[in-house]
């Protein structure tokens, strides 16, 4: 990183400034500091937390998930110490596994609020490092789409199966089909239901008005892929747009993924939403549980690994073909690495529709 342009990280519509500190080679990663640049607040009032005066001094609350106590801690605690030490502050945290509040407590208001900045600004660059846990999804396993697709993949495997790279093994699992408006990384039950309280503030306040409280009924039609060539593909999806013409269904998705990142719940991936309904994937070779982020900007990327195919045929082959129609009728918070008794993901919660 070059020192005259650190990363700029911004928390709050505020700006710090972040410097990594080389002291000791972790396995995992390294260990990452920060330190609040020309906005710094430590030493005026900062509305964006409750800073409570006590008969010893002052005290801040900040909600944690418990898997990322370890990133305030650090390696055998130095920073947490580290923390303590610069801001005089001292930092009381949840055991392990135990869901709860990091209590920070100091003579001074200041350095309450510079604790609290500093390990809030940590907690933002880790999260942000964490692999998702659920997504918002249209399901779009009903049974003439799940019947269509199984009929696109005996017809792929038959005329294309000799193309490099084509395999069985790139399908996706039919009872899996949807389409994916984002991804979400919820650490507990209270960020679980803080999610399903947002969608059904969503369909209060805009999904309703949309749709008439009505399902979209939509038509899934044609192939499309994600990169530059067509002989190196590594995603073909289908193509997903409403019956009428109508831009309905972008207009929801947008809004609902406009909502979830001003919340903090979720990070933007695209302008908008791209609608798709993934067939083929080069991650299913290795894993067919496997679920794609769009964007590298959190998680670790896979495309290293992947062996991409040659698509080419089948795009000549299948450009205009039809997996039929679907009704959509709810919004679904779907967790990763799960099914429920259709062969679904397990839904954490739904925003219906009608």
């Amino acid at each position: 990183m070059d020192v005259l342009r650190p990363t700029l990280v911004r928390i709050g519509g505020r700006v710090y400034r972040k410097n990594i500190i080389h002291e000791q080679v972790q396995q995992q990663q390294e260990e990452e500091d920060f330190y609040t640049g020309p906005n710094d607040c430590a030493d005026e009032p900062c509305d964006a937390f409750v800073v409570e005066e006590t008969e010893k001094g002052f005290q801040c609350r900040v909600e944690v998930p418990s898997p990322l106590y370890k990133y305030i801690i650090g390696k055998k605690g130095e920073t947490k110490k580290r923390l303590e030490t610069e801001t005089r502050t001292s930092i009381s945290i949840p055991k392990p596994g135990v869901e709860g509040e990091i209590v920070i407590t100091g003579q001074q208001r200041g350095a309450v609020i510079s604790a609290r900045t500093r390990i809030d600004v940590l907690l933002d660059s880790f999260r942000k490092k964490q692999p998702f846990t659920h997504f918002l999804s249209f399901a779009l396993n009903q049974p003439v789409i799940q019947e269509k697709f199984l009929q696109f993949k005996e017809e792929v495997l038959e005329k294309c199966s000799q193309d490099h790279g084509v395999s069985s093994s790139l399908f996706q699992n039919p009872a899996k089909l949807h389409l994916t408006l984002g991804t979400l990384v919820l650490l507990n039950e209270q960020e679980i239901q803080r999610a399903c309280d947002l969608l059904q503030q969503c369909k209060e306040d805009f999904v309703d008005q949309i749709t008439g409280g009505k399902p979209l009924s939509v038509e899934v039609t044609g192939v499309e892929y994600m990169n530059d060539d067509p002989a190196m593909m590594d995603v073909l999806y289908a193509k997903v747009h409403m019956k009428d013409g109508s831009d309905k269904l972008q207009v929801i998705a947008d809004q609902l993924v406009e909502r979830f990142v001003a919340s903090g719940l979720m990070l933007r991936e695209w302008d908008r939403v791209k609608l798709h309904a993934t067939v083929m994937n080069t991650l299913f070779r290795k894993d067919p549980s496997a679920e794609e982020r769009s964007s590298t900007v959190t998680g670790k990327s896979s495309f290293k690994e992947r062996e991409s195919f040659n698509g080419r045929n089948i795009l000549k082959l299948f450009e205009n073909f039809s997996f039929g129609e679907a009704q959509l009728d709810a919004v679904l918070l779907s967790q990763r690495y799960s099914s429920d008794a259709s062969g679904y993901y397990g839904t954490a919660g739904r925003l219906l529709l009608r």
